[in-house]
């Protein structure tokens, strides 16, 4: 079985029931998925600017169970440092950086709504369906 390393707008619209996850699915079918520390801190941090109750933080631990959740690692560390200075002149986020650096370190395509973001990253395989949109 093979490891897809979902980014956080994924989850997000998987989560949400949004119409925009249904052209991912196709991707996501027998596959485990996989999801950074980065995203369980997004999407804890998206919970509390809304001022979630307990019922639906409660859904959200749910939801995040369904998922494998990678640590940091030493090796993620470094690899999300080597991103980041790489590309200065073409920045990318830290949250960002963290999903990549994920999926890089464990081999792992990243699949994203955001294909941009993830542009021109040595050896990263993006999943994303640029034919749609938000």
């Amino acid at each position: 079985m093979s490891y897809l390393v979902l980014d956080t707008n994924i989850v997000s619209y998987i989560m949400k029931g949004d119409p925009l996850a249904e052209p991912y699915k196709q991707h996501l079918l027998g596959k485990t998925l996989a999801i950074s520390f980065m995203t369980v801190a997004e999407l804890y941090e998206g919970a509390y600017r809304k001022g979630w109750g307990q019922k639906k933080m409660a859904r959200l631990c749910q939801e995040l169970q369904k998922y494998l959740v990678i640590p940091y690692s030493p090796s993620i560390c470094e690899v999300w440092g080597r991103l980041r200075a790489e590309r200065k002149h073409q920045p990318i986020s830290v949250d960002d950086g963290w999903v990549a650096a994920t999926a890089l370190v464990h081999g792992c395509p990243v699949v994203t709504h955001n294909e941009k973001d993830f542009h021109n990253i040595t050896g990263l395989v993006v999943i994303a369906e640029p034919s749609v949109i938000p």
